[in-house]
């Protein structure tokens, strides 16, 4: 149901691969749960044979998650139902306070008034971060875009933030239980299961938002998060020698070649406090690539950047379909050809034409990712998740 591979009970029964009787009595617990509808009085598709199947959705008024996340502009919380849908959702702003517990606490706070504003029943909160997120202590190992040490016991902190703010859990008696991983990770988890990574087996995320570049790696379905949660640390991959130097020591990495930063340098245009660095770099992109030269250079320079790159990734990795989010969706929006093009000339299976490059298709990935930390135990174990 949460990945929308059962809207019927008969497919339910199949993908369960049990009786009909089964499938119906499971049907029957989701629903006494508040999690799905099944529809009284079904009926048959158009042009089909056979016993009608009652149609199965996800209830559009059952429990929800808080979803939260910081980012070197500020934060957003959300609330997020089963299937990934976003029920409500409040931006923040400003930029992350270098004691973590301020930030965690007014996102926190923001999604609190968001439950208040709805009376939308929590089952769980999840937390995405720009940094990789070391398992199992939930501590944030290289916040390089935020003034936070590193280190940051994230988790026991947004843990506590819930605690504080009162956010009540499954039960309805205990705090809700808190999750944390890094945002690119839970992008790609959320695109996997929603989005347009949808059905891929080896699924290449890359993707800059605010800062920085980052990628994850869903094989057979499951996130490759490396021995202790630290894996494919994409953004120090080397694409320029001799380029500008990076926070991990080295020259040149995709975390500082292609990111809004650097596109905004390129097309020689200052940041602007007046809106977030992401925001700026797209607008610009949207607006003046067509008119002006040095954004269509810059837009060339920061393709050919990322094209090598991800040719390295696709000789190492082997994915069936790589998807971009933030600026590189727009850059492979904007020029999908040349950036193709670099990738098929720089990697052998890129040349074989098989690997497709989408765009990233789901608004605040990063937000249904952490949302989707929250909802595992749920599916997991709906029964004895909300019930105990």
């Amino acid at each position: 149901m949460h990945t929308g591979r059962a809207p019927t009970r008969a497919a339910l029964t199949a993908e369960l691969g049990v009786t009909r009787a089964t499938a119906g009595a499971v049907a029957a617990e989701l629903e006494s749960l508040g999690l799905i509808t099944v529809d009284s009085r079904p009926g048959a598709a158009s042009g089909t044979q056979g016993r009608p199947s009652h149609r199965l959705a996800v209830d559009p008024d059952g429990p929800v998650v808080l979803a939260a996340q910081v980012h070197a502009d500020g934060y957003r919380a959300a609330l997020v139902g089963l299937g990934g849908h976003i029920v409500a959702t409040a931006p923040g702003s400003g930029t992350a306070a270098a004691d973590p517990a301020q930030i965690l606490g007014e996102v926190v706070a923001s999604g609190a008034r968001l439950l208040e504003s709805t009376g939308r029943r929590c089952v769980g909160a999840g937390l995405a971060v720009p940094s990789a997120v070391a398992e199992p202590e939930g501590t944030a190992i290289n916040p390089l875009h935020l003034a936070w040490e590193v280190g940051a016991p994230v988790r026991e902190i947004f843990t506590r933030a819930l605690a504080e703010a009162r956010i009540s859990g499954p039960s309805g008696d205990e705090t809700a239980p808190g999750y944390a991983a890094n945002d690119i990770n839970l992008a790609a988890l959320a695109e996997h299961r929603h989005g347009a990574g949808r059905g891929a087996r080896h699924l290449l995320v890359v993707g800059t938002g605010h800062r920085g570049v980052g990628g994850a790696l869903v094989l057979d379905g499951r996130l490759h998060t490396g021995s202790s949660g630290l894996a494919l640390e994409v953004g120090h991959v080397t694409v320029d020698p001799g380029g500008r130097p990076c926070h991990c020591g080295s020259r040149g990495c995709l975390d500082v070649e292609t990111d809004p930063l650097a596109f905004l340098e390129a097309a020689g245009r200052e940041p602007g406090p007046e809106v977030s660095l992401l925001e700026r770099a797209e607008e610009l992109i949207r607006t003046e690539y067509d008119s002006d030269p040095a954004v269509r250079t810059a837009v060339e320079t920061l393709i050919d950047r990322l094209g090598l790159g991800l040719a390295g990734l696709v000789n190492i990795l082997n994915p069936d379909r790589i998807v971009l989010g933030g600026l590189h969706r727009v850059l492979l929006e904007t020029d999908g050809e040349r950036l193709r093009a670099v990738i098929s000339g720089r990697s052998l299976w890129g040349r074989s034409g098989s690997v497709p490059l989408l765009p990233s298709s789901l608004a605040h990935n990063s937000l249904v990712g952490a949302a989707e930390l929250a909802w595992q135990p749920v599916l997991d174990d709906p029964l004895g998740t909300l019930t105990r």
